[in-house]
């Protein structure tokens, strides 16, 4: 089946077995291997990317079922000369321990923030109504879908918080 998508602002088609997952388009199709397959069950979130600015666990859906759409991966953020605010705040903060996860969390970050920036409240939001405040909670709960094996949670939910304030500055 052919689909038309956008990765990372370059337009393409693709040839595609309905069955194959986006993240197995991702990686075996296109070469885009910082999207990890970790769990393949959803449970991780090694494989979160944007899909039409919305955060998705790739190996979880489809690639049939996003015809048409934006897919934004690790590799669309940053590069090593220009890395994103979070990719540069990780570092700094020492975000990551093994770094298997990081490319999930950094992505799964970047939709949270979208999210916060559009007052989508969370189970934590004590208002539904009022704009969600960043509170290390909030992080906390928004980021509870991306497992780290190493437990380095401290150290993301600081570099979160660093790229945030980077952004206002």
């Amino acid at each position: 089946m052919k689909l038309r998508w956008t990765i990372n602002g370059a337009p393409g088609e693709l040839d595609l077995d309905p069955r194959v997952t986006v993240l197995d388009a991702l990686r075996d199709h296109l070469g885009l291997n910082g999207t990890k397959k970790g769990c393949d069950h959803g449970q991780c979130g090694a494989c979160t990317v944007l899909i039409d600015g919305r955060r998705v666990n790739a190996c979880l859906t489809l690639a049939v079922m996003h015809d048409g759409a934006e897919i934004t991966t690790i590799e669309g953020l940053g590069t090593p000369e220009a890395p994103a605010p979070l990719q540069r705040e990780f570092v700094r903060c020492d975000g990551f321990q093994c770094g298997y996860c990081t490319p999930g969390q950094i992505m799964s970050a970047t939709g949270m923030l979208a999210e916060l920036r559009d007052g989508s409240p969370s189970h934590v939001t004590d208002s539904l109504t009022a704009e969600p405040e960043m509170t290390d909670a909030e992080i906390a709960e928004r980021m509870s879908g991306n497992l780290c094996r190493c437990s380095a949670y401290p150290f993301i939910r600081e570099a979160i918080e660093a790229a945030v304030g980077e952004e206002r500055e």
